[in-house]
């Protein structure tokens, strides 16, 4: 794993000759050695699809080619930052929470809609985040931002997880997600977060969640 946490709000990162990282703009907060940082629109492995960004308003943040030799210090806007590894499975994460991942882990972007049906356009109306979310797979390690700190929460077979969409932060594995509710859809849309929708992930992973709803 390339990330050393220094404390709940920075982490430390290795770059040797060879490989590479991957950043947000502006997470790099000190560094040592003979280390560049390169603007990458096309976000990394995969091109326009895997650009960060919100898609819905139409933006995309370039990601920041980290290479060289040395180590580097990220953090962002005082968020707290959980390092999540990975070993073959395929994180999904909001694309405003990533900080920095390794260079090795192949990116995507999944239709949030296409697990769970509505769910996706749900969300994105409830915490006015994309309908997007980004994929990381492979074997390395990923840095996410958080607020109010993040519990990683087990997601066994018969034993799903439910979430306040605005709490969830990120999961992994083979799990399935739906928005759940007593509501209908026009009585959700256009409502903040709280009992009356919940995210519900089944399956065999686990779900990253924050102490805090507010957004990034």
């Amino acid at each position: 794993m390339p990330f050393r946490e220094i404390n709940s709000k920075m982490v430390e990162a290795t770059v040797v000759p060879g490989q590479r990282m991957f950043s947000q703009r502006g997470a790099m907060l000190a560094y040592r050695g003979d280390v560049t940082f390169t603007p990458n629109m096309a976000g990394g492995q995969s091109g326009v699809m895997s650009m960060i960004g919100r898609r819905v308003a139409g933006e995309a943040t370039p990601l920041m080619t980290v290479e060289g030799n040395g180590t580097v210090m990220f953090g962002h806007g005082g968020h707290h930052i959980q390092v999540i590894g990975l070993t073959g499975d395929t994180l999904y994460v909001e694309a405003d929470r990533l900080l920095a991942f390794d260079g090795t882990l192949e990116q995507g972007t999944m239709f949030m809609g296409s697990q769970g049906g509505v769910m996706g356009m749900v969300r994105g109306q409830v915490t006015g985040q994309g309908l997007f979310t980004t994929t990381l797979k492979g074997h390395g390690a990923v840095a996410v931002m958080a607020h109010g700190g993040v519990i990683e929460l087990p997601i066994t077979p018969g034993r799903p997880v439910h979430v306040d969409p605005q709490a969830y932060v990120a999961h992994h594995g083979d799990v399935r997600n739906k928005l759940s509710t007593a509501l209908g859809w026009r009585d959700m849309v256009g409502r903040g977060s709280g009992e009356a929708f919940q995210l519900e992930l089944s399956g065999s992973g686990a779900v990253y969640v924050q102490a805090s709803e507010e957004k990034l």
